[in-house]
């Protein structure tokens, strides 16, 4: 719907009997890690600053609350100003939907170019996350060079992103007897 790529997805894939969120969000990346920690639990999990480039592309797309991009605004790094990456006119128009102390539950456009579309042009400086920022302006960095080929060729984007959709789906599979597979994947069987 929002125009970005499609996949199929592999059937057969245990799932869980119960749900504990505690075991996912420990292995998740944060919206405040270092270029190097994402890139280090991407490798835990057998992917790579492609895969990780294509993934958080998916960061073009939605909304998020102010709570989780306020301290690029006011106190980034706990230095008390804010991200130095980010652009400046897009900072004050951010910090007029989202005032220091305001309403941490206010949303505001992933990506204000192109909110509600899924594209191949990252945000960068402009959009809500630091994470796709770091990619794109950490010196030496692989993944500058990863954003500027999906920036120029949204086919590729779109192919790489399915083909890690794919991957990620397939992170640390239960076997065995260990789950079940759903004949609705809307509820347990």
């Amino acid at each position: 719907m929002g125009g970005g790529p499609s996949w199929e997805v592999p059937l057969g894939r245990r799932d869980s009997r119960t749900a504990n969120q505690a075991v996912p969000n420990s292995d998740l990346p944060g919206p405040f890690e270092s270029l190097g920690n994402l890139t280090s639990k991407f490798r835990n999990k057998g992917r790579d600053s492609t895969d990780l480039v294509a993934l958080s592309g998916a960061h073009t797309f939605g909304r998020a609350k102010c709570s989780s991009f306020s301290r690029r605004l006011y106190n980034f790094s706990d230095t008390w100003n804010p991200d130095p990456n980010m652009d400046s006119v897009y900072r004050d128009k951010l910090r007029e939907t989202s005032p220091q102390g305001g309403n941490a539950n206010t949303l505001a456009n992933l990506d204000p170019s192109s909110p509600n579309g899924f594209d191949h042009k990252p945000p960068e400086q402009r959009g809500t996350s630091s994470n796709g920022s770091r990619m794109f302006s950490t010196s030496g960095a692989d993944t500058v060079v990863i954003v500027n080929r999906f920036r120029n060729c949204q086919y590729e984007f779109f192919n790489v992103f399915a083909q890690s959709m794919i991957k990620m789906g397939n992170i640390s599979p239960l076997t065995g007897n260990s789950g079940k597979i759903r004949v609705d994947c809307r509820r347990v069987n």
